[in-house]
């Protein structure tokens, strides 16, 4: 898994293109003061005994609390590397950890999955607001 995190004061979305057919119409959205992980799920990811969701989980609660905040955003960013897990498996494991972060209390949603975006961005230049890992 590769994970591009971003605190951003405000980030927005448009659904514009739509990749994968099963899934449902979508509306835009803006959150504002939130930590949005640009999520690139790979095939050992899905695997039984892989360690990537929990480390998803916990990093994402780790930079709420560096930023005082309670809303993660969600966003599927397979552009991160060249192996991609199954949509579906993938659409799964982001779905476990929305469950998971709701249970811990965030604020946790996902931006329109099998979708091109139309974006806005605006995040402040601090060494924090941009965290790359791979697990």
């Amino acid at each position: 898994m590769r994970v591009l995190f971003w605190y951003c004061d405000k980030f927005a979305w448009t659904p514009t293109i739509k990749t994968l057919e099963q899934v449902p119409e979508s509306e835009p959205d803006v959150q504002d003061n939130v930590v949005v992980a640009f999520v690139h799920v790979e095939p050992k990811d899905v695997e039984k005994g892989s360690s990537s969701e929990t480390k998803l989980v916990k990093n994402a609660k780790w930079l709420a609390r560096k930023w005082n905040v309670t809303k993660i955003l969600l966003h599927s960013f397979t552009h991160l590397g060249e192996e991609k897990a199954d949509p579906d498996q993938a659409k799964q494991l982001l779905d476990r950890v929305q469950g998971r972060l709701l249970k811990a209390e965030y604020d946790v949603s996902l931006t329109a999955y099998g979708y091109y975006n139309d974006l806005v961005i605006e995040a402040p230049g601090h060494p924090l607001a941009r965290i790359f890992k791979e697990f």
